[in-house]
């Protein structure tokens, strides 16, 4: 039986640098007698020489559409909305399996071209955790630039924009100037999720900066709310992946109540989700806007960008593709479980339809 094609695409996405396997990730592959094709990209923040000295076949940027049927098109974000069928089996981050607008679309895109979903955010282990995960980076950064979104309101403003760092350093670095600049006190920040990757990179992140945390988890939630000490915050740090049990931390009420609060940062991030636990906004934040202010007087800021690791992409690029090279490895045999698993999830939601 011969093994998988793995076709690595190129991003499409503006601001995405990150990638989900290194050269030597490719390497591991090809001795294992994978077949692998790399697109070329002159914003991958791996070079593409780095691929070409591992004997891959190099073939050309956003080529993906005309791969041989038996090609499994591995990528991050979101392909191009174009409504095109899609006929291949596509390994990425879908966000379709949450009762999202934007999922159904693509879930039909599926179904006309007769491919397969295989949901990077749902391949799980026999225990059902996450084989891999960007969540300590998406903490992390997801934190700093909701602390910027403070500092910024300290002086009547808003957050501007943000972009991506060298490393976590210069972005530590960054932040620290705009937190003296702003005084020499400190917001207090309650983060959700304080147990989880997410949680740890932004308590990490929020400690380095001498912020204040609550670390919150499963165990202060399990009551079901209301949760009135997240109002008594500066910040509010979402770090869970939102499903049918997940209660509601800040009502739209909330905007409009006696509170601390001044700044969310959503970084689990998924506004048009009917599980969303933040429900004061209704679309991602950008670079360009990190902060949508969705209340005056005082002010509420939320921070929700959905590509967060992004800001630190050589570190977060590393990090998960060194989780996720094992699984990549079992793609032929299958013998743990997890493809499996998210192909019978995908069908699940498909025929749903």
């Amino acid at each position: 039986m011969s093994k998988p094609h793995l076709w690595v695409r190129a991003e499409q996405r503006d601001n995405e640098t990150r990638v989900g396997i290194t050269p030597a990730g490719v390497r591991a592959l090809l001795d294992q007698g994978f077949a692998v094709s790399v697109e070329a990209s002159g914003s991958r923040v791996i070079e593409t020489a780095g691929y070409v000295a591992t004997g891959c076949a190099i073939v050309a940027e956003h080529s993906w559409p005309s791969a041989s049927a038996d090609a499994i098109i591995f990528g991050l974000k979101e392909l191009p909305d174009d409504g095109t069928p899609l006929p291949h089996t596509h390994i990425m981050f879908g966000h379709a399996f949450k009762g999202q607008s934007s999922g159904r679309t693509l879930l039909k895109r599926f179904r006309a071209g007769g491919g397969t979903l295989l949901d990077l955010e749902y391949l799980t282990n026999d225990t059902g955790r996450r084989v891999a995960a960007f969540g300590y980076w998406a903490g992390f950064a997801g934190a700093a630039v909701a602390l910027k979104c403070w500092a910024a309101q300290q002086s009547g403003g808003i957050a501007g924009p943000v972009g991506p760092y060298a490393n976590a350093d210069a972005l530590k670095n960054a932040l620290l100037a705009e937190l003296q600049a702003a005084g020499t006190t400190r917001p207090t920040a309650l983060i959700i999720g304080a147990l989880g990757r997410v949680g740890t990179g932004a308590a990490d992140l929020c400690r380095a900066m001498d912020v204040p945390v609550t670390p919150w988890d499963m165990a202060e939630t399990a009551h079901g709310g209301p949760f009135p000490e997240i109002m008594q915050h500066h910040v509010f740090l979402n770090c869970i992946l939102a499903g049918p049990q997940t209660p509601l931390f800040v009502p739209k009420e909330a905007v409009t109540a006696p509170r601390t609060l001044t700044v969310i940062g959503d970084i689990a991030c998924d506004p048009d989700s009917v599980f969303n636990p933040v429900p004061v906004y209704d679309r991602a934040t950008t670079w360009a806007a990190p902060a949508l202010r969705v209340h005056d007087t005082p002010a509420l800021d939320v921070m929700a960008i959905d590509n967060l690791p992004s800001m630190l992409p050589l570190e977060s690029s590393e990090d998960y593709a060194g989780q996720l090279l094992e699984t990549l490895k079992a793609l032929d045999g299958d013998a743990n479980g997890v493809w499996a698993r998210a192909k019978a999830l995908f069908e699940d939601h498909a025929n749903a339809l």
